[in-house]
């Protein structure tokens, strides 16, 4: 995606991102929809938080006599049922269509990701940006890369200094114990 300073809400298709991953398709064929499900929602935590984004993963309930439902996952990201008879596509496309109108609008961008050509071309169409699912997935892997690296980097810096217990003392107290060690006195204070 390309970098902006703008806060992004983002969309995601469910189960077409679920379709369109491939390890998450095979999971799904194999241990059920629900365990893919599962494996979507904390693959995206991270990246949400790491993109600093508001992301809402919808799934259809089309097939389900349930009303829609919203549940929040994190502060970065929340999971849309739609309601019975409506799919995701019809869901997200509202939201577009809706963030027309919204405030916000001036302030942040609106990225949708699926790989549905029909969705890309409407949701475009209602100036929200879009992504594919595949492009999602590069993405997701590269802010979890960014933040391995991060945190490696981190964990190193706090072994190397953590060797030594004087790397734990502030500055003045390394500066006394150093004269300590080399036979200064300190200064005398003048009060």
């Amino acid at each position: 995606m390309p970098a902006s300073s703008l806060p992004a809400i983002l969309f995601v298709d469910g189960y077409n991102v679920i379709g369109a991953w491939q390890h998450l398709s095979l999971l799904r064929d194999r241990e059920g929809l629900e365990v893919a499900r599962r494996e979507l929602v904390e693959a995206l935590v991270s990246y949400s938080a790491a993109q600093d984004y508001d992301t809402h993963i919808v799934f259809d309930s089309q097939y389900r006599h349930t009303p829609g439902s919203r549940e929040a996952i994190t502060s970065y990201l929340s999971i849309c049922y739609t309601d019975y008879r409506q799919t995701a596509d019809t869901y997200i496309e509202k939201a577009c269509s809706d963030f027309r109108k919204d405030p916000r609008k001036f302030s942040h961008r609106l990225i949708v990701a699926t790989s549905d050509r029909a969705q890309q071309l409407t949701v475009t169409g209602y100036g929200a940006e879009w992504i594919s699912a595949q492009r999602l997935w590069v993405e997701v892997e590269l802010a979890t890369q960014r933040v391995r690296h991060k945190q490696d980097k981190l964990r190193k810096q706090k072994r190397s200094a953590g060797r030594f217990l004087a790397n734990a003392l502030d500055p003045k107290a390394q500066e006394r114990l150093a004269q300590l060690r080399w036979g200064s006195q300190f200064p005398t204070d003048q009060s």
